[in-house]
């Protein structure tokens, strides 16, 4: 397990959809304006995130958590985005398949947040 890192990711609903469409194992292609997928690095980012901005624009957000191999996101840099619990990896919209190959087990959605 030391060779993987513990990653998260505030969601909404269609993109849950989606994840689960795909068995739970890869996150969707991002839309042309998205040219970034970022995973966070802190569960109390994520929720955060899940509760006051996803629930906000959509009624409903979840968090969830994968593992990634970290021999493949060592190329990503971590990105601090408000204060020091805000990181995030900043990941190109062109690599999320080649993220997605380096997801070991599953993505689980371990809270979701309602109005």
């Amino acid at each position: 397990m030391n060779d993987l890192l513990t990653l998260f990711r505030p969601v909404g609903p269609k993109e849950q959809e989606l994840i689960r469409a795909a068995g739970n194992r890869a996150f969707p292609p991002r839309l042309p304006e998205q040219p970034i997928f970022y995973p966070v690095l802190e569960e109390a980012y994520a929720i955060q995130i899940a509760r006051d901005w996803k629930v906000r624009d959509s009624g409903v957000g979840y968090v969830t958590r994968f593992r990634v191999r970290k021999d493949f996101v060592a190329r990503y840099q971590v990105q601090t985005v408000g204060n020091s619990d805000h990181q995030e990896l900043w990941v190109p919209a062109e690599d999320l398949a080649a993220f997605n190959d380096n997801i070991v087990g599953q993505i689980e959605v371990i809270a979701e947040f309602r109005k």
